[in-house]
């Protein structure tokens, strides 16, 4: 057995963390990672955007991850997102009748992402949202924001999170609705219409 010297930083490989990726794109990606609500569930609705470098080219090979509450406002507590198979092994899929609150993206060639969700309710003080954490080449750490919903405006006013952010920078926030009823949110990762992103401590 070979001993790697960990104490000088040159005698160690780097690993997927250290590097930049997309390593991610060959174990995350599971069928139906953006169908967060069960199909045909009638409160569901679609979200979806582009990831764009700060050039505002698309990026292919990214992941938009999005977590968020039920619309109770409850922390869903269940099972369903990535089942197995405990036989085999193998990949088994939602159980399509949980929401789990819970969803794994790859953006496309053009790199669009597209999620069937359910609209969160609020917790504490906060307007409702989801939480998103974005992978994409180029990034040695993930980055986090959230997608606030449109339609009540008093509670987007009164949202401790907004109400820091400065004003012009606000709608990087706020997913808009198109007149085909789904909700877009673009991710700018830098330059001009840059989203706004969360650093946690």
């Amino acid at each position: 057995m070979t001993k790697i010297d960990t104490s000088r930083p040159e005698t160690v490989l780097p690993t997927p963390s250290h590097t930049v990726g997309p390593f991610y794109g060959h174990a995350l990606p599971f069928p139906g990672g953006g169908d967060i609500a069960p199909v045909g569930h009638p409160d569901g609705i679609v979200l979806q955007g582009y990831v764009q470098d700060g050039e505002g080219d698309p990026l292919p090979d990214a992941f938009v991850e999005l977590w968020s509450a039920d619309p109770d406002g409850n922390v869903p507590q269940v099972d369903g997102s990535i089942r197995r198979d405990p036989a085999s092994g193998g990949y088994l899929g939602r159980n399509g009748v949980e929401f789990t609150g819970w969803g794994r993206i790859q953006t496309d060639a053009n790199g669009h992402w597209t999620a069937r969700t359910l609209r969160p309710g609020a917790r504490g003080q906060s307007a409702p949202y989801i939480s998103v954490c974005v992978f994409a080449r180029g990034l040695l750490v993930h980055l986090y924001t959230r997608i606030y919903l449109p339609g009540d405006e008093a509670a987007l006013a009164a949202d401790p999170l907004l109400a820091r952010v400065p004003a012009e920078r606000r709608d990087t926030l706020i997913a808009r609705e198109q007149r085909d009823g789904t909700y877009r949110f673009d991710i700018r990762l830098q330059g001009e219409g840059e989203t706004v992103f969360l650093e946690f401590q």
